[in-house]
């Protein structure tokens, strides 16, 4: 036999046999699919709850006050022998809490001249009104006026007056 007769017949036998081999071999178990297990989810905490605050809605200017301590008739222009009352509208963002602060009065003069300071702590509850007054028995002197009110050492509003 020549060496090409002889590689023929080998190759022809080798395959023969890894052919046999493959036929009595089991086949082989698929590899398990691999999953992704996910943590249990917990739900988010709810986020903090958040603190009542306070507000002032209103500031009104006037020299009479009705029976619910607002004042009664608004004006701009008062006579120099008026009391003159602020009357300030607060409310809570929530109706039934409690918010500690303070509201503060600060009268003014034309020239920015400080006429009167005044301020009052409260625990504020659900919608309130408090007034500030000023009067002067021997009389104001004529000019334009302004009152800024102050939540907690913030001013929140400002309104301005006149008096004649």
């Amino acid at each position: 036999m020549n060496r090409t007769a002889l590689y023929h017949a080998s190759a022809i036998a080798l395959t023969a046999t890894l052919a046999l081999a493959g036929c009595g071999k089991k086949d082989a178990e698929p590899l398990p699919t691999p999953t992704t297990t996910r943590p249990a989810t917990t739900p988010a905490p709810a986020p903090p709850a958040l603190a009542a605050t306070a507000t002032v809605t209103a500031v009104s200017v006037g020299n009479s006050v009705g029976p619910d301590g607002s004042v009664s008739a608004v004006g701009t222009t008062f006579a120099t022998t008026d009391t003159i009352t602020a009357s300030v509208k607060t409310e809570t963002s929530n109706p039934s809490a409690n918010v500690s602060g303070s509201l503060g009065a600060r009268w003014l003069f034309e020239d920015g001249q400080v006429v009167n300071l005044e301020s009052k702590s409260f625990t504020f509850t659900g919608p309130g009104t408090t007034n500030f007054q000023i009067s002067k028995p021997d009389g104001w002197p004529v000019g334009r006026y302004s009152l800024e009110v102050s939540l907690n050492g913030a001013v929140v509003k400002t309104t301005q007056f006149d008096i004649r």
